[in-house]
């Protein structure tokens, strides 16, 4: 059988074409999907929403942090494909001990489109992946951001805060957005409301995943820092990084705009 390299330098050994496999990242997910796979796509997780047409009708394996491994061993799958910091390490573990699992290890733009090009190889879909590479390129190429330098918190979860800082995907497209991120710890830090005041945000984004952040939060924070522009956004535009970065700096140029109007207006 060939052997390919995953993300966290494992060698995979994988059917020279995969007939039934299991997705556990919805940005993964739907990337099999736009790389023109279907009927070989036997099992995704519940929060795999992406195309909405085509997940509906494929069997549900859990989460992402809960998979169900026992309907997975049903499914018999030739290849499952993961993702270091999505999926739990014990469970991902143990579904090696019985299948092909490649796993994904990307920190910024450059590791989603490798994850891209090795996923495309991975399943026979080689001009297909180029071909989606070249139209992210093109996209964060042409991005045209006007105002750099901004001052930001992410916030992905409350109670607690949660926010997204250095060595993350999301820092990367904050970074492709032109803004500066006030956390400078690794990762996913826990902050207070008095650690937010400290760094003086400019601007809080509240991601719309994995918290479900709405315009009731805007207050709350609005309260906390009353000279901050508070702003919710699309969190799959920061943290997918699969085919809908094809999306993303269309996104970012809008947000941009956006953001010169409400600080015109402070």
């Amino acid at each position: 059988m060939p052997v390919y390299q995953d993300q966290m330098n494992r060698s995979v050994e994988v059917l020279s074409t995969p007939k039934r496999i299991i997705s556990l990242v919805p940005s993964q997910t739907e990337l099999l999907f736009d790389l023109g796979l279907y009927n070989e796509i036997i099992g995704i997780t519940k929060f795999c929403i992406h195309p909405f047409d085509k997940v509906k009708l494929k069997s549900k394996i859990g989460g992402t942090k809960a998979l169900n491994i026992n309907l997975i061993k049903e499914l018999m799958p030739d290849l499952i494909i993961g993702n270091k910091e999505e999926n739990e390490r014990s469970q991902v573990e143990e579904l090696m001990e019985l299948f092909p699992v490649w796993m994904s290890n990307i920190a910024d733009l450059d590791g989603a489109t490798e994850m891209i090009k090795r996923v495309g190889e991975l399943i026979g879909k080689n001009t297909e992946a180029e071909k989606l590479i070249r139209s992210v390129r093109f996209g964060f190429d042409a991005l045209n951001i006007k105002s750099k330098g901004l001052r930001v918190a992410y916030l992905i979860w409350r109670k607690p805060y949660i926010t997204a800082a250095r060595g993350t995907f999301i820092d990367d497209m904050l970074q492709k957005c032109g803004f500066t991120n006030v956390f400078d710890a690794a990762r996913y830090p826990e902050v207070t409301a008095e650690q937010l005041i400290s760094v003086k945000p400019e601007l809080v984004l509240l991601s719309s995943e994995p918290y479900p952040f709405k315009e009731k939060h805007i207050a709350e924070f609005k309260a906390i820092l009353p000279e901050s522009i508070i702003k919710l956004v699309d969190g799959e535009l920061f943290s997918w990084y699969g085919s809908r970065l094809l999306h993303a700096p269309s996104y970012f140029e809008k947000l941009q705009n956006e953001l010169q109007s409400l600080k015109s207006q402070k």
